[in-house]
This record gives structure tokens, sequence and C-alpha cells, in this order.
């Protein structure tokens, strides 16, 4: 964990910074971030990244802060202005991967190993396999790099290229000629390169080095290299010495050959800063414990959250609907067949896994115990471990003995019968033994263990959450990172569990409910939510719908159509088109971003369209939503309480702290009007009763300001009394300050609301942060509790007390 000496947030704020919102902007919004109450911004990636990237993670120059963001003199006045607030900055790092850019000049690392192949000095920056392609016609051994970028077959485009001087043109692409070749016809040119200009179609198969799971642009850094680590991240490292930045955000740790060698060499070099990790924990995996960070960048945190405010017998009542309209199977194989298809021969890791056979035949050939494992065989073990793995990877450090936890999911992935091939089950011992480093060390057997570990966070991402994801339709707020559809819901004394088990392990690990990633934002998912709780009058409404816009071109696609209308509505046809596209294309059943189907594309395109011209369907559309404003309210109110209160550092995302329906990237990247809010801000506390806007923003700045003067104590649930007890979600934190809010707000007015239901308050006496409503110790009614708002912050200090 991180060192207890670095200041660890209370809240922060996360800004995606871009081209259209610069440090320059982010410097102007500080006053009104510390007025909201956070005590830390947290920036999207600073390096220099490729022109006009909306995101900052392809960047090409660790030597730099973003010109295109204000460059460094940009992110110092920003630090000075938040310093003088009593703010902090955590940078978000992003350690895996840098960009392959067009033109490939702006990657100068990259292209001096583009020039100079395995002799560059940069050379051991990538992750590339040299031995998989032959190399230039006078070196064929040496190997060179592929790059799967042309639109055709060579043939078909070699008079497409130029040579202009010691440059190699291709459209919009550079190379840079081997010193000694500029003179040579342009065939014979090409055959002495240190790389091979290919056809795209061919990444798939043939591409030798590690990408950012299948984005062929984004091209792995071996940051496990010290020189590569201290090269990478100089300039940061720096900014944090100079006091600019106080913490960090690590970008996709899983895909590093040692997560914890990393978060160890980077706690040295920091004195152990506020570090937290993007990683991804299924099912009840958990964070491994010697890991020196503060924890996750909190999608644990999001899933029990919204577990709490999900009614499981209805959402399961949906996902029976669902494999019976669709006739689909259960989500679990939906995720299984996603993984598969990543490692078929002809499927998007195919290259990823051809790589990993080929070192288990080089580790097998270099001892003769281990001889005379069929490349086939070896090839379908691989395959069926990692299309089983449960988790996201093993983390197995070659020469350590590897974590039980690791050793557990490698056993059950693989157990079963193994395939009927010739020698399958000896295989099947070889590569278990191999992924958890029983067999000794070498080059080779420590390259394996690492490399199944990459290559298994890849299958995992890619095969579940950006595919499986986007087939399983049944309950679209089900479907978030590390999300698990297949078990719908969460009973409160497990979520009082998860909070007890965080407070215990990762006190400072960062809270989320929206981030740049999050398919639909946290009040997009609180609308969805209701869904789950009035399954019979959802499905009478969707099939009104359908009667009237007509059949959509795809069943499971119109489960999506209808469900993104009611998260996002009201919203135009351009949102509704791209997100319906994205989804398809993602899903891959009838058309892909590789393999377009220009004709189901039309048809989904028009019939979406159709839906936001239909004159009778939108007012309906629109009558629905409002009918469900209440719960939906009741679920964004309380999601964002028990958010800004669980154990964790909260971090919200831009433009949260009032009610956002957005949609996956790019629409959730869209920059915000900060100006606005911070006009809002000041007359957020004025009672407008069912003003959800203000209620909620009300809400955030009032729990922000509670965290920020009064130090939350530990963790305690405390248990309702009476008829509709299982709708009060109550705990304490400390002795001065109790969350209460509603859940399956819907089940609860059916049932005739709060009746004799009563929350024991520990001894007080108490005020209502939200309201100044004061209330006594002892048995308070909880209709009363909640009389304006379907959510209570409760603390032993006088009304009006704790603010300025």
């Amino acid at each position: 964990m991180t060192s207890a000496a670095a200041p660890h947030p209370t809240a922060s704020y996360r800004l995606q910074l871009q081209p259209d919102f610069t440090l320059h902007d982010a410097e102007h919004a500080v006053a009104y971030l510390a007025a909201l109450g956070v005590s830390h911004l947290h920036l999207s990636p600073l390096l220099e990244a490729v022109p006009g990237s909306t995101h900052g993670y392809d960047t090409v120059d660790h030597g730099r802060i973003s010109e295109q963001l204000g460059g460094e003199s940009a992110l110092r006045s920003l630090a000075a202005e938040a310093h003088r607030h009593g703010l902090r900055l955590i940078a978000d790092v992003v350690p895996n991967h840098m960009a392959l850019p067009v033109p490939e000049q702006l990657n100068q690392p990259l292209w001096q190993v583009l020039r100079d192949g395995p002799d560059s000095p940069f050379a051991h920056w990538f992750d590339i396999d040299w031995t998989a392609q032959p190399g230039p016609a006078d070196a064929p051994e040496r190997g060179r790099l592929l790059l799967p970028l042309l639109g055709d077959r060579l043939g078909a485009v070699l008079e497409q290229f130029e040579v202009d001087g010691d440059v190699l043109r291709y459209h919009e692409h550079a190379f840079p000629l081997r010193p000694g070749t500029a003179h040579l016809p342009l065939p014979e040119l090409l055959r002495h390169q240190w790389y091979r200009p290919a056809w795209w179609q061919l990444a798939s198969t043939e591409l030798n080095y590690r990408r950012f799971f299948t984005v062929n642009e984004l091209i792995a850094v071996r940051v496990e290299v010290p020189e590569v680590f201290e090269a990478t991240h100089r300039t940061l490292l720096r900014l944090h010495t100079d006091g600019v930045l106080d913490g960090f955000r690590i970008d996709h740790p899983d895909g590093l050959a040692d997560p914890r060698g990393y978060l160890e060499r980077l706690a040295e070099a920091t004195g152990g800063a506020y570090t937290v990790v993007e990683k991804i924990l299924t099912g009840r995996e958990r964070l491994p414990a010697d890991w020196p960070c503060a924890g996750t960048t909190g999608y644990d945190a999001l899933r029990r959250i919204d577990g709490v405010l999900t009614d499981h017998a209805g959402a399961e009542h949906l996902i029976a609907a669902y494999r019976r309209d669709v006739g689909a199977g259960p989500a679990a194989a939906a995720a299984t067949r996603g993984r598969a298809e990543l490692t078929a021969p002809d499927g998007e890791l195919a290259a990823e896994l051809d790589r990993l056979v080929r070192l288990v035949q080089r580790i097998c050939a270099s001892e003769p115990a281990l001889a005379d494992h069929a490349p086939w065989t070896v090839r379908e073990t691989l395959r069926r471990l990692l299309t089983a793995y449960p988790g996201y990877r093993p983390y197995v450090r070659p020469g350590e003995s590897a974590p039980d936890a690791s050793v557990a999911q490698v056993e059950a992935a693989l157990a079963g019968p193994p395939a009927d091939l010739p020698g399958a089950e000896a295989t099947t011992g070889l590569i278990r033994d191999l992924v958890l480093g029983r067999l000794g060390r070498s080059v080779a057997k420590d390259e394996f263990c690492t490399r199944f570990a990459q290559t298994a966070s890849a299958v995992a991402a890619k095969g579940v959450e950006d595919t499986a994801f986007y087939r399983w339709n049944a309950l679209l707020s089900l479907n978030e990172v590390g999300g698990e559809p297949a078990h719908p819901g969460l009973p409160s004394a497990e979520f009082h569990r998860w909070c007890a088990e965080q407070e215990q392990h990762w006190p400072h690990s960062m809270t989320v409910l929206s981030t740049h990633d999050t398919k639909r934002s946290a009040d997009a998912r609180a609308r969805l939510a209701v869904l789950a709780e009035l399954p019979g009058h959802w499905a009478d409404e969707c099939l009104a719908w359908t009667d009237a816009a007509g059949h959509c071109p795809d069943r499971s696609t119109a489960w999506l159509l209808w469900q993104t209308l009611v998260a996002a509505w009201p919203l135009s046809a351009d949102r509704l088109v791209s997100v319906l596209l994205k989804s398809a294309r993602e899903a891959k059943l009838h058309t892909s971003w590789t393999a377009p189907d220009t004709r189901f594309e039309r048809a989904l395109t028009d019939y979406a369209r159709g839906v936001l011209a239909h004159p009778g369907l939108c007012p309906r559309i629109a009558g629905f939503v409002e009918l469900i404003a209440p719960y939906a309210r009741s679920n964004t109110l309380a999601a964002a309480l028990l958010h800004l209160t669980v154990p964790g550092a909260p971090d919200l995302y831009q433009g949260s702290e009032e009610p956002l329906y957005t949609l996956v990237d790019p629409d959730n990247r869209r920059p915000v009007d900060l100006s606005a809010l911070a006009a809002r801000l000041t007359d957020s506390a004025a009672d407008r009763p069912r003003d959800l806007a203000r209620e909620k923003l009300h809400l955030t700045t009032t729990a922000l300001h509670l965290r920020r003067d009064v130090p939350l104590g530990p963790y305690r649930p405390l248990a309702a009394q009476g008829q509709a007890a299982a709708h009060l979600l109550a705990f304490g934190r400390g002795p001065q300050v109790v969350t209460a809010v509603t859940r399956l707000p819907y089940g609860l007015a059916r049932q005739g609301g709060w009746r004799d239901t009563v929350l024991e308050l520990p001894e007080g006496p108490w005020v209502d942060e939200l309201t100044q409503r004061p209330f006594d110790s002892g048995a308070v009614p909880v209709a009363s509790l909640f009389e304006q708002h379907p959510v209570a912050l409760l603390s032993r200090r006088r009304p009006d007390s704790g603010r300025s």
C-alpha cells in the first residue's frame, strides 16, 4: 500500500484535457472546483500525444507536457492556482504503450527503430518479436517489424509509395529509409528495410509487436526495463519532485510485464506518492495485497453501488425475457464465446497466441525432458486456458512461488477433460506449470510466464467488456467494466461486507460512478435500474414501441436501442446512431470495425432515425421517462451519496455533480461547461423541490465539504426496523456521520411507502446536512427522515456550523 506519509485525496475531480479543454481552461475552473469541495484535480494524460487527441492515451513524446494542452508552463500555472486554493494534482500515467502515429516521425524512438532495426538504441523500448518476420534481404535472420497499415495488398498499392530523400511516403504515412538504401528501385528498397509495410488485414495473424489490446496504432513499451522506465517517466517524476504533481493514476497495469515491480519502482522514485491503479477486479478477485499503491481507480466500488440499487429478482426476469426473445444463452456463455473468438486461428489475437506457441516450442526444444509436444496441441491448450480463465491475468513473477489466487484460477480454467488431441493431458500439465513458473527459469520460460499474463489481460478485456458486453443487452446497466451481468443485484449485507473489507485493506482507494470509459454514466444507469423493478411494464412498453416503429433489423439491438433511449433521453439522432453503430461493430455479430456490413448499418441507421422522427412514438417515450423519473431521481441521489461516503476517496467525473446522461466514448468525453456549473453552485442550496440538477449539485457539494471538514470514521452498518426495512440502506462513519438512502424505490412505492419503518440513530443530536433539519437520537421514522429527499446525510454538528 502507499506510504502513510503520502497525502491522499478526500475527493478528486476528473478533467478530460483535450484541444477544446486545455490546461488554461482547467486553471479557470480551479476556483469553482475548490468551492465544490474536492481536494485534488485528476488530470487525464499530460504528455505529448497524437495531434488532436481527445483522450491523451496515444503518447508520442515522454519528454514534454503536451503543447496542444498548453505545455509545461500552463501545467505549472495550473498547479500554482490550485495550490492557492488548497488543491493538489493527480496525473494519469500511460506506462504500457505509445502511439504508432501518422506521420510516424512524431514518435522519435520508434522512428529510429524503423530506421536502424534491432541495432537501434531504442530497439529495447518496444515489445517486438524480431524472429517472427524474415529480415531484410541482406539480413534475413535479423527479423523486421510488420506495419499493417496498407489499404490493400502491397502489390496493389505499390505505385502509391514514393521516395522523398531519406523518407518513404505512403499517403499520410512517412517511414525512415535504412541508411544506404534510398537509391534502390522501389521493390528492392522495400526488401531492404527493417520494417515491412503490409495489408492491414494481416495484423491479426502476422503482427509481431505487442499492442494495447487489439489497437494496432498503440505499440507496447517495455517499461520493465529500468532505462525505459527512467526515460518514459523522467518528466512526470521531475514535476513530482518540483511539487507540481502530487499523485498518479496508472492506466492499464495488467498490460505490464510486472505490475508489482513497476509500482515498487514508482513508489521508490516518488517516496510513496498517492497512486491508484486501473485494475479491473472481476468476481471475488482482490487487488494483490503486496502492490504498493492506495488501491484501484474504483470500478469495484461502481459495481457494488450499482448492485445494491438493482433489484435482483426483476433483473432475472428481464434476463429470462431477453433470452426468450433473442434466443440467447446465458451471459457467461457470451463471455466465453467472446474470449474464444479472439484466439481462433483467424481471431484478432491469433498473432499473440502464435507467439506463445513459438515460445513453448523453443522451451521444449531446449530440454529433452519437455520435447515432443505438438504445436497444434499446445495451441489448443492455450486457447482453452485463455478462454476459461476467470480473472484478468495471473500475477506470477518468475523465481517466486505463484500466488494462491493465481494457482486457483489456472486450475479452475483447466478443469475438465482436455482437448481430444494427441498428448493433450501431458500438454495441459506442461502449460499449467509454465504459466505458474514451476519448471525453473530460463530466458524463454520467464518470457512465456510474463507474456501469457499480458495476453490473458487482453483476452479478458476484449473478449468480455469489448465484445460480450455489447452483445448481451438484457439490462444495459449491468454491462460496465468489471461488471457481472450473470449475477445482477447485490444484497445489503454483501454491500456492507465489501465496505468493511475496503476500509480494512484499501481505505484510500478511489471510488467512481462515471468515468471516461463507462459505457453509460451513473445517472443513465440510475434510470435503467428502475426497469429491473417493473420488468412487466417495461416489456409492454417495448412491445408498443416496436409496434409503432416496426421490427428492428436485429432483436438484441432492439433491446439496446430502447434502453439507450430511456437512459439518455432526450438525445439527438446523431448521438443515438453513433452509439448503436459502435455497439454493433464491437459486438461483431452483423458488422464490425474490420469488416463493416454497410447494408446492415444502413438499415440500423434508418431505423434509429425513423424512431426519433415518429410523431406518435417520441411523446410515448418521453412519457415513460417521466413516469420513472421519481424512482430514477431516488437512484441518482442514492448512488451519489453512497459514492461520496463509503470507504475510499471519491473521484467525480467532470459534470457529474449534476445529472449526466452520457453514453460510450466519445460521447462521454465532450467538454463540460464548468463556468455554468460554477454559476449554478452559488444557488444550489435554494429550496427548489424536485429540481434534480440542483438537488444533486447541493448533495455533492454538501457531502464534499463534510468529508473535508469532518474526517469520516470507522464504517458500521445500521439496520432499519419495520415493514419496509429492506428498502433502507444506512451506515455510520464514526460517531459523527450517518448516511441513509432509499433502495428499490418503485417497489417501495408499490407496497405503500415507509409506513412503520424506523431507523435507530446513535447518540445525538443530529442534523441532516442536506436540509438542516434536526433529529434526536433513537428511533426516527424513515418517512420523516426522507420527507424532502430520498436520502439523508446526518452529522452531529450544529446546523450551518460546518459551511463557510
